[in-house]
């Protein structure tokens, strides 16, 4: 089928139909009639000698072909729309999609983004945030901040700054601990890496194994650091990160012992050119990493 004869009226209201799975809902959403909607649809499927829909008495249901139509109606309508989207008002807008380490995307880069979004007023950034577990192809990022060694398969990694851990915990827990062996008498919260406690008390001059087994295990260092802000226990994380709570005393560092574990890395795809927005992006992330 040749583009100038596409149906795209006809596109549109099944589009809509498929994802309501109803007719009038469809109809609302076009501004049209429900009787309209349906007649567009039938002609679609006239035009291509299938059926989309079984028409139920309390909806439709689609057919294996409805379902196989509709994801690539939805993504090419999502396209044109953000195209749209990006050209409005006069002026081309760049999107730039980024995945976070939720520490740093919570700690470290929102309260900078107001610079970035004064120096590029016209990038749109989508940010999401993660436990560190990321699949840069299958989310579509352009970047993904991660914390580690530097080294994933097919990755183009930038390193970024490192932030060593350290105990933290709040003033009434702080008070408590006056020497390292203190914490053993803690109720210790640590991240899915077991090495990073028995690593900071080794560093503290301790035996590895003098760490109590019994610890409260986080997937996330700002679910952890909340446990620890409830006074929960005491955490083991980069103060770097949580540095507006430890200058509202929310939180305290009582020793000054630090264990470094890896760095936050700026990746891509080693497949994915750089857009211009991805250089922008980039180079004032490196700018504000060195402040």
């Amino acid at each position: 089928m040749i583009r100038p004869q596409l149906p795209l009226n006809a596109l549109r209201a099944f589009e809509a139909s498929a994802r309501h799975l109803s007719f009038t809902r469809a109809a609302v959403e076009l501004c049209v009639t429900q009787a309209a909607v349906s007649h567009q649809v039938k002609s679609l499927e006239a035009q291509l000698g299938v059926i989309l829909f079984k028409r139920l008495p309390r909806g439709l249901m689609l057919t294996g072909e409805g379902e196989t139509l509709l994801p690539v109606l939805t993504t090419s309508f999502d396209h044109i729309a953000q195209m749209l989207e990006r050209l409005a008002g006069g002026q081309y807008r760049e999107m730039l999609t980024v995945g976070a380490v939720g520490t740093f995307a919570v700690g470290w880069l929102l309260p900078r983004l107001a610079d970035f979004q004064a120096k590029h007023p016209l990038i749109d950034l989508r940010l999401s945030t993660n436990n560190n577990r990321v699949d840069v192809a299958a989310e579509g990022l352009d970047y993904a901040i991660r914390f580690g060694a530097g080294a994933w398969h097919g990755i183009e990694a930038t390193r970024l700054l490192e932030a060593p851990l350290s105990v933290l915990c709040v003033p009434e827990i702080a008070r408590q601990l006056h020497a390292p062996g203190d914490l053993l008498q803690q109720r210790l919260l640590r991240s899915y890496r077991t090495d990073e406690w028995p690593e900071w008390f080794h560093a503290a001059g301790l035996a590895t194994h003098a760490a109590p087994p019994q610890s409260i295990v986080f997937d996330s260092s700002l679910a952890m650091m909340e446990a620890a802000l409830q006074g929960g226990g005491v955490a083991l994380a980069p103060p770097l990160m949580f540095a507006r709570q430890l200058a509202a005393d929310l939180i305290r560092q009582p020793f000054a012992i630090e264990i470094t574990t890896g760095s936050y890395w700026l990746t891509r795809l080693q497949s994915r050119p750089e857009t211009s927005a991805m250089a922008a992006f980039r180079h004032w992330l490196l700018e504000a990493a060195q402040v």
